[in-house]
């Protein structure tokens, strides 16, 4: 699995991103793509401390850890899965604004890819550095083939 703190996979994504334009349609699910940019934030905020989720109650937080294992394996995320709903985005945003704060993001994350020591993801619980970069990766790359990127 590539992981958002190898140098090829970084920059692979960020090209990716760079293809997408206003007139891009999604291949699956509801969001435009301001929105997926504004949507993708999240889990790269979540991971360098800028965004604080509420830990999931107990029966989410069981069904959420039963699905930890694929957050940061190499079988790609089937289309129209259901998204975690504070993450859900169902208004207008900005496209470029959205997609500049996406990849100040993605540019802060690779920052930290020598970092050793990560907070616990609120439901998954202890992630080892790889996994938190692998996670980040197969995310994003879950995104930008949604937009056929």
């Amino acid at each position: 699995m590539k992981s958002i703190f190898e140098e090829a996979a970084y920059r692979e994504v960020l090209e990716r991103l760079e293809k997408i334009d206003e007139r891009t349609q999604r291949e699956w699910g509801k969001m435009d793509a301001g929105q997926m940019f504004y949507h993708c934030q999240f889990p790269l905020s979540l991971a360098l401390g800028r965004y604080h989720m509420k830990k999931p109650n107990p029966f989410m937080r069981l069904v959420m850890k039963s699905f930890r294992d694929s957050m940061y394996n190499d079988k790609l995320w089937k289309p129209n899965l259901p998204t975690y709903k504070p993450f859900k985005v169902d208004r207008p945003k900005s496209f470029q604004n959205e997609k500049n704060k996406l990849i100040a993001l993605i540019h802060d994350m690779y920052g930290e890819r020598d970092k050793t020591i990560w907070k616990p993801h609120p439901a998954f619980g202890n992630l080892t550095p790889k996994q938190w970069g692998q996670m980040q990766y197969k995310h994003l790359d879950h995104h930008l083939r949604q937009f056929g990127v």
